[in-house]
């Protein structure tokens, strides 16, 4: 099937390669040139395994396209995904003006029936807006007879997974009641269901809202665990005790129930601000997710308040090294990411900040260009050179394996705080470490590393 997508990036391009990659023929469109250049010779903007490989595949094979111009895109294909962004306003609510003045230029440029298949992230009533929206101009321009079709489909991306969640997707939520929309849909995404049937058609509001309802799960999940593990360390338990024993529990299952230093990202924290204002403006306001949001603002802290006592006399003039920049691992996405805020918190007491992430480098020098207390490492050990203590922010593979004698050589208050408890309690305090983890029992240093 021919396909164009409306916005390049990071829903959009992994899904237009998904679909490109099972043979559909797929026009990207985008008003950044440089972006689509830097496409047109498979260059990906963004970090995720896989994508640029799958890019150079099917731009050589003519599937994968990529124009500057809408009235490309619009001639190209009936099937046309909107795919960009809806930034939060200042009050959580999703601005919608990208995805209206796309159906809008739609319209415009339309000469005969299209469908129009919404993969943003867009509060519940969004589809509606669409088809009035693309339907008055259509009206306007005396070309009223044409037929727009609008279709809910929501991501489930994960990111640093992505492309195998677009490949092997659990389920594709499609939300429409036209039948000819359903039956284009079922065509487009046959390939993705040779198992078994992963379609689930519904109306457009539900699938507007299962979007938001699963994001606030996972969400809830996180925040319960972290207030769990919060609560442990003052009762004398172990978190990870707990969470073994209630993980085996088919009906909670180990998903989603590692506590650490707080969610960010460009989802969860976004489209849990979307889903309470959504509640708040309905008047229905949902005072547990209201809770969940509090919990993970008070957890982005959690790095810094472990780390400050250690440092009685303050935190002026002290280097402390941070493994991990990016909100999670095989990603360079900073967005809201807890080391932004132990960063931040750092700078303001007078610490200078020696880091290091295999990805999320150049994006951390973009969002915080260069400054005299900021030093971005070539390696993760070279960020223990005069360091008073290290800080752990993100799982990285290559973060678990550690030569602690060296790590007690190397920081000169031997002080690591570790907020994602990669490592052993015990055995770290034997090498004469204060080790602290988040919700882990707390083992004095044992003995001195000369």
């Amino acid at each position: 099937m021919d396909v164009s997508v409306f916005g390049t990036g990071y829903v959009g391009l992994v899904q237009a390669a998904a679909l490109a990659d099972v043979g559909h023929r797929v026009m990207c469109v985008d008003v950044d040139h440089k972006k689509i250049l830097q496409l047109r010779s498979a260059v990906s903007p963004i970090h995720e395994p896989g994508l640029s490989g799958m890019l150079e595949d099917n731009i050589k094979e003519n599937r994968l396209l990529f124009s500057t111009q809408a009235s490309d895109a619009v001639a190209h294909a009936e099937l046309i995904f909107i795919a960009v962004g809806t930034p939060p306003d200042e009050d959580g609510a999703a601005d919608l003006c990208h995805v209206l003045g796309v159906a809008r230029e739609i319209a415009n440029l339309m000469e005969s029936d299209r469908t129009l298949i919404i993969k943003s992230t867009v509060p519940v009533g969004t589809a509606d807006e669409v088809l009035a929206t693309a339907r008055e101009e259509l009206e306007r321009l005396g070309k009223g007879h044409l037929q727009v079709r609008i279709v809910s489909n929501p991501e489930f991306l994960k990111e640093g997974n992505a492309l195998s969640d677009c490949m092997r997707p659990d389920r594709i939520i499609v939300g429409t009641d036209d039948e000819l929309a359903q039956k284009q849909l079922a065509e487009l995404y046959a390939p993705f269901c040779r198992n078994r049937e992963k379609l689930m058609f519904m109306d457009n509001r539900s699938a507007e809202l299962t979007k938001y309802a699963a994001n606030a799960m996972l969400a809830t999940r996180i925040s319960f665990m972290n207030e769990l593990a919060n609560l442990t360390e003052h009762l004398g338990a172990d978190i990870e005790a707990v969470r073994k024993g209630i993980g085996s529990d088919p009906r909670i299952g180990y998903h989603f129930i590692y506590p650490g230093c707080g969610f960010g990202g460009s989802c969860f924290p976004k489209d849990l601000r979307a889903l309470l204002h959504m509640a708040q403006y309905s008047g229905m306001p949902m005072r547990l997710l209201q809770s969940v949001s509090e919990v993970n603002d008070a957890q982005r802290q959690i790095l810094f308040s472990k780390l400050a006592p250690h440092f009685p006399d303050g935190l002026r003039g002290r280097h402390i090294a941070i493994w991990g920049l990016a909100f999670k691992p095989n990603t360079d996405d900073m967005r809201e990411a807890p080391s932004r805020y132990l960063m931040e918190a750092l700078w303001r007491e007078g610490a200078t900040v020696h880091a290091y992430d295999p990805e999320a480098m150049s994006e951390c020098r973009r969002i915080y260009g260069y400054r005299d207390d900021l030093q971005l490492c070539a390696t993760r050990d070279d960020t223990l050179e005069n360091a008073d203590a290290l800080v752990i922010c993100t799982e990285w593979k290559n973060f678990r394996v550690v030569d602690f004698e060296y790590l007690a050589k190397k920081l000169r208050s031997r002080v690591v705080i570790d907020g994602r408890n990669l490592y052993n309690p015990e055995q770290v305090a034997g090498f004469g470490l204060h080790y602290t983890g988040i919700g882990l029992r707390h083992f004095a240093p044992q003995v001195s590393a000369s």
